[in-house]
């Protein structure tokens, strides 16, 4: 299989978490707006990463790997690693919390996340997806 095919698919994958996140956001659903954008962002990331041949670990952030791989990508891309890192970060250690809450605490995710969360997120994750879009359309 190719790698743009595979890339291809995860974006389309992640599209659809983009639109089941606006789906909770219109709804009010505020935990499942983070925790739909933080899979948005995991599968745009791992598509780029396929994209430039990286094989990237069985993990939920990679930016770690974005920023060791940086110069695999053309210098556009390279421009928005440092904030495409910090976003897999940020949305990866809420990925749990969005899902679960913090049960030790006392927590449910609607404790946890409002508004402002889920619109943070649902930024950043359209973000991700469109630089993602971008780099495998100069890649085909």
């Amino acid at each position: 299989m190719r790698m743009a095919d595979l890339a291809a698919d995860y974006l389309r994958r992640a599209e659809a978490r983009l639109m089941a996140a606006e789906h909770a956001l219109e709804h009010g659903y505020y935990p499942e707006v983070v925790r739909y954008s933080q899979e948005c962002v995991e599968l745009s990331l791992k598509a780029c990463l396929r994209l430039v041949g990286v094989e990237y670990p069985k993990v939920h952030d990679v930016g770690d790997v974005l920023k060791a791989e940086e110069a695999r990508f053309p210098s556009w891309f390279r421009d928005d690693i440092d904030r495409l890192a910090e976003i897999s970060r940020d949305l990866a250690e809420k990925r749990a919390p969005s899902m679960y809450g913090i049960e030790a605490a006392g927590k449910t995710p609607e404790d946890l996340f409002d508004k402002a969360d889920a619109l943070k997120a649902l930024e950043d994750a359209r973000f991700v997806h469109g630089l993602a879009r971008k780099l495998l359309e100069s890649i085909r």
